[in-house]
């Protein structure tokens, strides 16, 4: 089937109040052409729903009965999306007849892992039936149920469009030498032997703890720049101890709620010390995952909004011996590689082509996914 222009769309754990909006030309197994992409904002009030929704959850933690601001803000960010894609759509002078599909993730507001024999389960709040209606383009969403119900993780999802881009950016020496390294609220890496091997697992948290402990001391909602923890002092005692979280050593596939790790690991500190010690704490993460590779790949090529503070990169090269390279540097768009992967990902579940796979979500064997809605009516 013939490359068709779809949009990606993708809102993450890091809780910024965005919405990424990508076009990608793709028939699921190829990037043909970028499209337009951009950074759209929520109005406050959905920004607050949201973040109520995600304080329910913890507590809700997958109970029987969901919390009720669940389908409030489900609704509410599903008509922001709809609205910022028509928006988009306009100011780019594309036409909705000219996109085939929309790749809809939706909000995670909570993750389990499987463990101990027992499923796990996960929640993005997201109505694909609205943004169908509200725009007339077919959208596919719930991407992640499926590998659940297949033993999977459920996550990460994305080592199958990295696979992808590495394929695309023509790379000369060994494929085994250079990884994605995806730095949201948490990180996931993925990995390609060049040939049928594709490793992809979290290895722990990136942004969401740093976040929140700036934001709890009124300084802001991140760390720009990383300028308060490069103003710190690691506290390499309390760090110690914190890499001897058993998760840090699990092996792959392994993933991640974005409160798995939280802003407590620096209670105590000053907030420039705390900032200091939890960037340092990411940076180890990343290092004590490469360890777990097949090879330790000699560079890493960062993407998400993680890759804009120096501070983390400094750290992630020192701690994990690898060098950093950003998406930019092989014609790639960081900020735009999640909401491409939803398209890419949404091509691929319409022509029912694998998105998980047991080396990156551990189905026991490669599984399509999704839920497919056309306007005005739903299929599966």
């Amino acid at each position: 089937m013939a490359a068709q222009w779809c949009i990606g769309l993708m809102t993450g754990t890091v809780m910024d109040g965005n919405v990424d909006i990508a076009i990608l030309k793709t028939d699921g197994k190829t990037i043909e052409e970028f499209g337009p992409y951009t950074l759209a904002s929520y109005p406050p009030e959905t920004n607050q729903l949201i973040a109520e929704a995600m304080t329910a959850a913890q507590d809700w933690n997958f109970a029987a009965e969901e919390p009720e601001i669940f389908s409030r803000a489900e609704k509410a960010l599903s008509e922001g999306q709809a609205h910022a894609i028509s928006h988009f759509l306009s100011k780019n002078s594309i036409s909705t007849q000219n996109i085939a599909l929309i790749g809809f993730h939706g909000q995670t507001v909570l993750h389990r892992a499987p463990k101990d024999g027992q499923k796990g389960a996960t929640r993005q709040l997201g109505d694909g039936q609205i943004i169908a209606d509200s725009l007339g383009i077919p959208v596919i969403y719930d991407f992640r149920t499926q590998d659940i119900e297949a033993g999977g993780q459920g996550a990460p999802l994305a080592a199958i469009y990295h696979q992808a881009l590495l394929r695309s950016a023509g790379l000369s020496d060994d494929p085994t030498d250079t990884a994605i390294l995806n730095l949201g609220g948490v990180g996931n890496i993925s990995w390609w032997d060049g040939h049928n091997t594709l490793i992809a697992f979290d290895t722990g948290p990136a942004n969401a703890p740093i976040n929140d402990w700036i934001s709890s001391h009124n300084h802001g909602d991140m760390d720009r720049d990383g300028l308060i923890a490069a103003s710190g002092q690691v506290d390499e005692a309390r760090l110690q101890s914190l890499l001897k979280h058993p998760y840090l050593t699990e092996a792959f596939p392994k993933s991640l709620d974005r409160n798995s790790f939280t802003k407590d690991m620096a209670t105590g500190l000053s907030l420039e010390d705390g900032a200091a010690t939890l960037t340092a704490f990411s940076a180890s993460a990343v290092g004590k995952g490469l360890d777990m590779l097949p090879k330790h790949p000699a560079r890493l090529v960062a993407c998400g909004g993680g890759r804009k503070n120096p501070q983390l990169l400094k750290e992630i090269e020192a701690r994990a011996n690898v060098k950093i390279m950003q998406a930019e540097e092989l014609g790639w768009r960081g900020d735009a590689v999640e909401a491409e992967c939803f398209a890419f990902l949404a091509a691929r579940c319409d022509r029912k082509l694998p998105i998980s796979f047991p080396g990156t979500t551990g189905v026991p064997t490669a599984i399509s996914g999704g839920t497919k809605v056309l306007p005005h009516q739903t299929t599966k």
